[in-house]
């Protein structure tokens, strides 16, 4: 037997971290999951902390899932999805908010949007390019570009501008490497949303500087006033923009991982080659419960909007009464209330609140810029156990003030 003297002579490593890769090494857990773990299982906390509806996926969604399966229809789809759920997906993007695809080369569906969002940035990004990314945002983008050796560059959003970007704030970002700009409005923690009027002058940025788009419009139903208004619907950016959303939000189907992007045939070409070599395609159970939630589940779906719409304007009104200072959220289910007046840290006020009063809320500081200040608080649960939380809120915030 031959043994390579090489490696009989290296020194073994000391530890199996030093085996990982340094991308994967430096990434730092998930605070919003750190927070939610603390709270798993204990009864006596209220926790504010996930963005997960409180409802159950509609029955009838449910009942085409248990349908399929009693017919047997358990293969592996087409690697892009089946073509009857492309094909209902481009139809309702193209009558919710006019943008239009084709079905056939035009729409890819993904483990969650989450997927999506992975395969657009590694289908995109070259070691060194950088990533524009509007904070505070959703905590998984600046990971998952360092993975696929991208470098995130935050640009910052400010409650006096109601969270929104602003094409002054994303130009000053710019440099010669940036190259994908990501977008996820409604927005992931504050709720802003942006008009149209707000797009135009982004679009007009994006265009000069030839950028690429990711929106993601996971929260896209979830809108309070105003209609949401896609990105890729402004005039020149459907071909700029990869268009991510998926069912987990407005449907209530987070555990079935069902999601889709849609973009210019090349780009989801490049991303289905990755999908095709990672998880071959999305459950076909998965996929029939979509097809049923798109065809049938509006007017579930409408009436998960408005209980979402009651429970924003108590948090909202209950924030202001105990003296915290709270953006009004436009879309999403997420309030941000601003603690900077308390002479603490997010992550101590979190950690405060949820050991004397058993209230488990993110700290804002891990959305990046802008959020340190804040507190996002999911108000995708019941009216009494928000009313409750806030009252503890109320009790902690006097405590601090010494009232």
């Amino acid at each position: 037997m031959i043994i390579d003297e090489k490696r009989k002579s290296s020194p073994r490593r000391a530890s199996m971290e030093e085996y990982l890769s340094p991308q994967v090494r430096d990434i730092k857990p998930s605070g919003i999951r750190r927070f939610f773990d603390l709270a798993a299982g204990r009864k006596d906390i209220i926790t504010l902390g996930v963005g997960e509806p409180d409802f159950v996926t509609p029955w009838h969604v449910r009942e085409a899932c248990v349908y399929a399966l009693e017919m047997g229809k358990t293969q592996y789809t087409s690697n892009a999805g089946t073509p009857e759920l492309r094909e209902e997906i481009a139809h309702y993007l193209h009558r919710q908010y006019e943008v239009a695809y084709e079905p056939g080369n035009e729409v890819l569906v993904t483990v969650g949007g989450s997927e999506a969002i992975d395969l657009a940035l590694r289908a995109l990004i070259a070691p060194g390019d950088e990533i524009l990314v509007p904070e505070p945002c959703y905590i998984s983008y600046s990971p998952i570009t360092a993975l696929s050796g991208g470098v995130p560059v935050g640009v910052e959003t400010f409650a006096k501008d109601q969270f929104k970007l602003t094409a002054e704030s994303l130009r000053a970002a710019i440099t010669p490497k940036s190259k994908v700009l990501i977008l996820c409005y409604p927005s992931n923690p504050t709720g802003g949303i942006m008009t149209r009027e707000d797009w135009l002058p982004i679009a007009k940025v994006v265009e000069e500087h030839d950028l690429i788009v990711i929106s993601d419009e996971i929260y896209a139903e979830l809108t309070y006033g105003a209609k949401h208004v896609s990105f890729a619907a402004m005039p020149g950016m459907r071909d700029r923009t990869i268009l991510v959303s998926g069912f987990s939000k407005a449907f209530a189907m987070t555990g079935w991982r069902i999601g889709y992007a849609c973009g210019h045939p090349e780009l989801i070409a490049a991303m289905l080659k990755i999908h095709q070599y990672t998880v071959m395609c999305a459950s076909n159970m998965a996929q029939v419960a979509a097809l049923e939630a798109l065809r049938n589940g509006m007017e579930e779906k409408d009436r998960m909007v408005e209980a979402y719409n009651q429970r924003r304007r108590i948090v909202v009104k209950g924030f202001r009464e105990i003296g915290l200072d709270c953006h009004e959220p436009q879309g999403a289910f997420y309030a941000f209330p601003s603690i900077a007046g308390l002479g603490m840290t997010s992550e101590e006020f979190a950690t405060g609140l949820l050991h004397d009063q058993k209230v488990a809320a993110v700290p804002g500081d891990v959305f990046g810029l802008g959020g340190e200040g804040h507190l996002r608080c999911s108000y995708a649960t019941s009216v009494s156990l928000i009313t409750e939380a806030i009252e503890r809120i109320g009790t902690y915030v006097r405590k601090l003030k010494g009232e």
